[in-house]
């Protein structure tokens, strides 16, 4: 018995289900549908490690993608006061990172430390 055919109807079909993949992510919920944050929010103990890790790569030294700078205490905050920080980060269909948007929770803390006055620590 000849196997070729079955063997490339075998490669045939996994590569339509590869081809049908996505990169899509699951809708993980809005930064509404989570309970309130009761404790102050502040830059140097909840903000930065989030900036830092997901942000200071493309957002810092001379040639910082779209000129903004977010390596700093100084420089988040006025990103954050000027819209464009809180904006891209809560924005599904243009989401910073792009590599998706962050999670609720991690959008919750910075959306708080605005509301919470931007404290430094």
């Amino acid at each position: 018995m000849n196997k070729t055919p079955y063997t490339y109807l075998i490669c045939l079909c996994a590569l339509v289900l590869y081809a049908n993949c996505t990169t899509n992510t699951l809708d993980e919920g809005d930064v509404t549908d989570l309970p309130p944050i009761v404790e102050a929010v502040t830059y140097d103990d909840d903000v930065a490690p989030i900036i830092n890790t997901n942000c200071v790569g493309c957002h810092s030294g001379p040639s910082a993608n779209a000129g903004l700078q977010l390596d700093g205490y100084a420089n988040v905050r006025a990103a954050a006061e000027q819209g464009n920080l809180v904006n891209r980060i809560n924005n599904a269909s243009n989401p910073m990172p792009p590599s998706g948007q962050l999670p609720p929770e991690t959008r919750q803390i910075i959306d708080q430390w605005v509301a919470d006055g931007f404290l430094e620590n």
